[in-house]
């Protein structure tokens, strides 16, 4: 049985603010909440304040996420958003609004139209072909490649030369940020908080 360790509530849950970003830390497993499956060209995203996803935009050209993509709760990135994480290597197309487990094996960093905006890289932790990958650097060159080309490229259509892509980083660098955007939440936006 799936289980958040919550008290039950009458009330649906927003997850973004309930959930600790690790599941488990000295594995380095977060929970993640599932926006986007690879292979799409709709943007979905969170309604901070209340926990909907929303179509926030079809995309402007046939480039295609090659990753799945969400956020990891608890967490506030330097563009004012929850951090992003994407999860390399998924076999089966993951439901929208779903929460996952996820294992950390490194960090993209990334800018967006001037702000940062990293993406956290992990695997399905229970997925057990993925048991054997602990960096991003063993899902090989060109899935780094090919990563890297569609978030520099995807809003080409829009906002040519907006985003750029800063470089890819190990699981230490990737926790770092957590733990900064863990502290950002904290003093930025869960004073929000009803």
């Amino acid at each position: 049985m799936a289980n958040i360790n919550h008290k039950p509530s009458k009330y649906m849950l927003n997850l973004q603010h309930v959930l600790t970003p690790y599941a488990n830390k000295e594995k380095n497993v977060v929970h993640g909440l599932v926006e986007i499956n690879s292979s799409s060209i709709n943007k979905y995203e969170f309604i901070t304040e209340s926990g909907q996803l929303k179509l926030d935009r079809v995309g402007y050209s046939s480039l295609a996420y090659p990753v799945a993509y969400g956020l990891i709760p608890q967490t506030w990135d330097q563009d004012g958003d929850m951090l992003d994480f994407i999860i390399a290597n998924v076999t089966e197309e993951l439901v929208p609004g779903s929460l996952v487990e996820a294992r950390v094996i490194g960090v993209m960093k990334f800018e967006d139209g001037g702000e940062r905006d990293d993406k956290i890289i992990t695997v399905l932790s229970d997925d057990k072909r993925m048991d054997h990958i602990n960096s991003y650097e063993e899902l090989g060159e060109h899935w780094q490649k090919e990563t890297e080309h569609y978030f520099e490229h995807y809003k080409d259509l829009k906002k040519p030369g907006t985003c750029k892509v800063l470089g890819f980083f190990n699981t230490d660098e990737a926790n770092n940020i957590i733990s900064e955007c863990m502290e950002r939440y904290t003093k930025e936006y869960a004073p929000k908080l009803d």
